[in-house]
């Protein structure tokens, strides 16, 4: 575990660099009351405590309550609303799955990636794989009204990752490139992805207030991303008993 994290302050400022620093696991998914998942196998959930944030896959969410997982291991339980369950990955997640932690930003944080607030802006497919010998590129389709938001060279957070976009599509066409080498590919679940895998996608906040400060001057184009569509088979509506 990194020790990057020991310092003053306690994680619950809701801001993240996007450098993952355990994979954990999904032990429960508990629709009542509301919707709650149970995250364990990893250490650094025994250094949180509710009203933390945890960065869940990208996602910010807020500590509910502590628990113990049936391995003995630290498990926290995290609430999960309709909306974020509509608009990111978290709403097709099952037990076992595998999910990229990191605890908030404290003074005492050194800023490794790039800011990361954990609120998803939209949510991209994997739609293409190259494997090189010491590193691997992935291409990502994103939302339309998410393409001004990228540029070459400039950061991206997948499934929160923080990542340098590698290459970018022209118009009319709609994906990203990252080239992930052999640490982040051990070291996150992007190196389990494959073609047709879903990610979570937040485009860097500068950018994002940039273009919101150009829109209101009519110097620009407001970005609108509609909800994202689930996958495949799964059901579009929240658990029973989540408000959307």
């Amino acid at each position: 575990m990194a020790p990057r994290r020991l310092g003053v302050g306690r994680h619950n400022g809701g801001v993240f660099t996007g450098l993952v620093e355990q994979v954990g696991v999904i032990g429960e998914v508990a629709a009542a009351p509301g919707c709650r998942l149970l995250v364990s196998g990893a250490d650094l959930l025994a250094e949180l405590s509710p009203g933390d944030s945890l960065s869940v896959s990208g996602v910010c969410l807020t500590v509910a309550a502590v628990a113990v997982s049936d391995r003995n291991s630290p498990a926290l339980w995290c609430d999960v609303m309709g909306e974020t369950l509509n608009r990111t990955t978290l709403g097709g997640l099952a037990v076992g799955d595998r999910v990229n932690l990191e605890r908030s930003l404290t003074l005492a944080s050194p800023l490794g990636g790039h800011l990361v607030q954990g609120h998803i802006d939209g949510v991209g497919e994997v739609c293409g794989r190259t494997d090189h010998r010491d590193w691997r590129v992935l291409r990502v389709s994103v939302p339309p009204g998410l393409m001004p938001l990228l540029v070459e060279k400039g950061s991206v957070a997948l499934s929160g990752v923080s990542l340098t976009i590698s290459a970018r599509s022209p118009d009319p066409d709609c994906w990203c490139e990252v080239s992930l080498i052999p640490t982040t590919l051990a070291g996150t679940t992007l190196g389990s992805l494959e073609v047709g895998d879903r990610v979570n996608i937040e485009v860097d906040l500068i950018a994002k207030y940039v273009q919101s400060l150009l829109a209101r001057q009519g110097l620009g184009l407001a970005v609108a991303v509609p909800p994202t569509p689930p996958p495949a088979g799964v059901d579009p509506s929240p658990p029973a008993g989540v408000d959307p």
